[in-house]
């Protein structure tokens, strides 16, 4: 199964593009469009609470194994105010580091073929050397009541079943890992008890596996799986599952919980970070948001290192370590990529980094 994320600015086109590909399921400040009528199933994740706030944008990404960008003909036109917006998707997928996606060219019915080539050559120019520089653009007609409506919407559909087929065979080669749970969401049912919903990121999960749930690092029990709407008795990586859980209530978690065997929990951190070139210098005492998984908390910057000598600044393009300290507990592992924003300034992400 093929996780996607849609994200851009607000008026992207992104929500018609996702339901257009897939039918409305469960909906927060991200809404899940299923489409599991042919052979392959993919789930598309519509992050429509950005550019609001940063979460959605982030949950959609790091629950999803691919991203399509949507950019509307001015999304890159520096009169226009949500341009920002564009290029701050464009820094969080590069700080992510995210392998596979697509650029969409949306409302294309409302620009012309130049235009639609000269924006292509500043999608290039500001793509590159960024994790996004051989990502193919697709021109798609998102107007609903145009002329053509989703015009170069199956030259989308043919690309993305091309790079599900690669996204696949590397979820096959994690199913031997233990198995990892990112949950998004959760709520009681009468009758049935505390139900998550959520994505495993590796492994595969089974019904009545005994594990644990993290940060609260408590044993639970898997009493039952469904992967759309379907009573399954095991969850491979990369599948959308609802889970029934014992020993938990649905008022203890919050979105970015974790199922597993074995996790760090810790409210301070070491990050061994590369700075983002298109940001502001940190400083001693600045405070930042800190997101790993689908976990976030503000957390201060204690200590910047750089070449192991403590400095005041860390400038932009640059690597350090940063010590931070928060005050909520967050669940992680080794392998995971923390992103760091500054809430405070335009485009939001700073910098990227690895727990030491």
């Amino acid at each position: 199964m093929t996780n996607i994320a849609i994200i851009g600015t607000e008026k992207s086109g992104r929500t018609s593009l996702a339901a257009n590909l897939g039918k409305k399921g469960t909906s927060s400040d991200i809404t899940m469009y299923n489409n599991d009528k042919e052979s392959r199933k993919i789930v598309f994740v519509d992050s429509h609470g950005y550019p609001k706030t940063l979460k959605p944008m982030i949950t959609a990404l790091n629950i999803s194994d691919m991203a399509i960008l949507c950019i509307p003909p001015d999304g890159l036109n520096k009169d226009n105010p949500a341009s920002v917006h564009t290029g701050e998707c464009i820094v969080a997928l590069d700080l992510l580091g995210f392998k596979h996606g697509i650029i969409t060219l949306t409302r294309s019915d409302s620009t012309h073929m130049h235009a639609i080539d000269e924006l292509k050559k500043k999608i290039k120019v500001m793509t590159a050397d960024t994790s996004l520089q051989d990502w193919d653009c697709i021109s798609i007609n998102t107007n609903k009541s145009a002329k053509n409506p989703f015009e170069g919407i199956e030259d989308l559909k043919a690309r993305i079943n091309e790079v599900s087929e690669k996204i696949e065979a590397k979820q096959t080669e994690l199913n031997g890992l233990p198995s990892r749970v990112f949950i998004d969401h959760a709520f009681n049912v009468t009758g049935k008890g505390c139900v998550v919903l959520g994505v495993v990121k590796q492994g595969i999960s089974k019904d009545k596996d005994k594990t644990k749930i993290f940060p609260l690092d408590r044993e639970i029990e898997i009493r039952s799986i469904q992967s759309h709407d379907v009573d399954i008795e095991s969850a491979p990586t990369g599948t959308r599952v609802g889970m029934r859980l014992k020993n938990v209530q649905a008022k203890d978690i919050e979105r970015g919980f974790i199922i597993s065997d074995k996790e760090i929990v810790s409210t301070d951190y070491i990050l061994e970070c590369t700075m983002s070139k298109f940001t502001r210098k940190i400083e001693i005492s600045s405070v930042l948001h800190l997101f790993v998984g689908l976990q976030s908390e503000p957390v201060r910057v204690e200590e910047i290192l750089v070449d192991a000598q403590e400095v005041k600044e860390a400038k932009p393009g640059s690597t350090c370590v940063l010590k931070l300290s928060g005050n909520k507990k967050v669940a992680y592992r080794k392998q995971d990529r923390f992103l760091l924003a500054n809430l405070d300034l335009a485009q939001r992400f700073v910098a990227y980094g690895f727990s030491k």
